[in-house]
Parts: C-alpha cells; sequence; structure tokens
C-alpha cells in the first residue's frame, strides 16, 4: 500500500514525530490515521512539542531592547554630593517628549545653577558620557563665573 504525503504529514504534526516514523506507523497500520495514532502513542515515539517563542518583529525586539536598557538607566542630577533627582532613562524620555520646552529650561536652570549631571547604569561604559558632562558643567560653571562678575562690576 502506498502512503501518501499528506497523511504523512497530517500525522507528524498531530503527534510531532519524524516522518519516518510518521511513514513507519501509517505503513504498519495499513494506513489507517486514527490506528497510526494509537500505534505512535502506545510506542512512546510521540516527542515533546517545542515551546512556541513569540515571533517579534525585528522592529518590536529593537524597541523592547532599549525600553529594557533605558529603564536600567538613571539620570542623576547633584549639587554638592547631595542627589537632587534620580530616575530611569525612560521617564526622562517621556518627559521629555511630553514637556520639552520645560524640560529644557529645567536642565539649563539646573546646569548654570551648579548642578551635576550623571549617568547610570551596570552594563553600559559611563565614562564618557559622564565626562561630556563634566566638561558641560565646568563650561557653564565658567559662564556663570564671567555673568556675575560682570555684574558685580
Amino acid at each position: 500500500m502506498s502512503i501518501s504525503l499528506e497523511l504523512i504529514e497530517k500525522l507528524k504534526e498531530k503527534v510531532n514525530i519524524s516522518y519516518s516514523d510518521a511513514k513507519e506507523a501509517l505503513e504498519k497500520c495499513n494506513g489507517d490515521l486514527v490506528d497510526a495514532l494509537i500505534y505512535v502513542e502506545k510506542e512512546n515515539k510521540i516527542k515533546a512539542a517545542a515551546p512556541e517563542e513569540k515571533k517579534s518583529s525585528g522592529f518590536w525586539k529593537t524597541i523592547k531592547k532599549w525600553v529594557k536598557r533605558c529603564n536600567d538607566t538613571r539620570l542623576v542630577i547633584s549639587k554638592e554630593d547631595d542627589t537632587v533627582l534620580n530616575i530611569s532613562m525612560t521617564i526622562f524620555i517621556i518627559l521629555a517628549i511630553i514637556a520639552t520646552p520645560f524640560v529644557f529650561v529645567a536642565l539649563l536652570l539646573l546646569l548654570f545653577t551648579g548642578h551635576k549631571f550623571r549617568v547610570k547604569t551596570a552594563d553600559f561604559d559611563e565614562a564618557k558620557i559622564n565626562k561630556t558632562f563634566d566638561d558641560i558643567s565646568d563650561a557653564a560653571s565658567k559662564v556663570t563665573d564671567k555673568v556675575t562678575e560682570i555684574i558685580n562690576k
């Protein structure tokens, strides 16, 4: 008796077995699908189904990765070793999007009043960004000192 490919595929899909096992079971059961199912079950040839992973597009994987990274990254604003603000970058980005002018003005005011900005995270090389923040803070301090000097004359 000839066993069709469609019948082999039906059995293979139903019980998660190889093509050869499905063909063998159908041949032993003269092409009867129900008998082949029972045969495979008795022979313990059924493989455990592989857990299905949720397939997400590359775009959503990237978004998830960046959200996780932003959640793990903190923006710390301090003045003279006292922490003024310590929030996750995700919250900071959302605030910056929602209230861009307010956040921009607030950051400038904090910068020119001697506050220091830091990025803290466990797995990111924060030395470069913090060095840049230090350079910006130093430049803002110089500008503040110059303005104060001009005002006091």
